[in-house]
């Protein structure tokens, strides 16, 4: 009876010695099916970004430092949970990377100013929302996975969009909580729901004709979300 007490205990201690974005990869992977892939992170020092340390990659002047993929390429997402384990037992700092469209996710992004105030336009107009992943930079609107020939069909049937917003779609990525890359820490705004099931997803349309509506109220004419 000891020894059993003895090995629940030394597994609990396991979990608990975790790296932060070894559990969330696993979350994403093996509860949620989202499949996930190591972005390439930041260098040891030198170039911009976070305190200075660029991104890892071999281009020095990287727009997205630590923030995508490199090496594995963005095709060798997953939900395997033997590859994710081993991806993040080896580099347990690497940022977590989703790989977009599919069965994914995908997501609407604004640069951080603008998410702040779409978010506050939205919940004055009673809009339900999924996820919002936060960077300093840029915050993204988690929506359920759409083709890119259901945007297209949705942008050209729009007399206008928010030049602002940025789409992640089929054949895309976004870097997830809580991964630090070059732009600084990431982090939910909006945390999915504890336990196991999979996150709820707006649809792309109704998000975006949303964001349309709160971007064109703006008092003078403008647009609410140009910045």
């Amino acid at each position: 009876m000891r020894e059993i007490l003895g090995r629940r205990r030394r597994l609990r201690l396991r979990r608990k010695e975790r790296p932060a974005q070894l559990v969330a990869a696993l979350t994403c992977a093996t509860a949620w099916q989202w499949p996930v892939l190591p972005g390439v992170g930041l260098s040891a020092a030198g170039g911009r970004g976070d305190r200075g340390r660029g991104c890892a990659c071999p281009d020095p002047e990287c727009a997205v430092p630590g923030a995508h993929p490199f090496d594995p390429g963005l095709l060798a997402a997953t939900t395997d949970e033997r590859m994710v384990g081993w991806w993040w037992t080896n580099r347990p700092t690497a940022p977590i990377m989703l790989a977009t469209g599919g069965r994914a996710p995908c997501a609407l992004s604004l640069p951080a100013v603008a998410g702040a105030r779409a978010l506050t336009e939205l919940d004055r107009m009673g809009v339900r929302l999924g996820p919002v992943v936060a960077t300093p930079t840029r915050w993204s609107l988690l929506v359920a996975p759409y083709t890119l020939e259901q945007l297209g069909e949705l942008l050209h049937a729009k007399d206008w969009v928010p030049s602002s917003l940025r789409f992640h779609g089929e054949g895309g990525y976004l870097v997830l909580p809580p991964s630090r890359v070059g732009a600084g820490q990431v982090r939910w705004e909006r945390s999915p729901l504890p336990g196991p099931a999979a996150p709820w997803l707006p649809g792309v349309e109704a998000v975006l004709d949303a964001l349309v509506t709160a971007s064109t109220s703006a008092p003078d004419g403008g647009s609410r979300l140009a910045f």
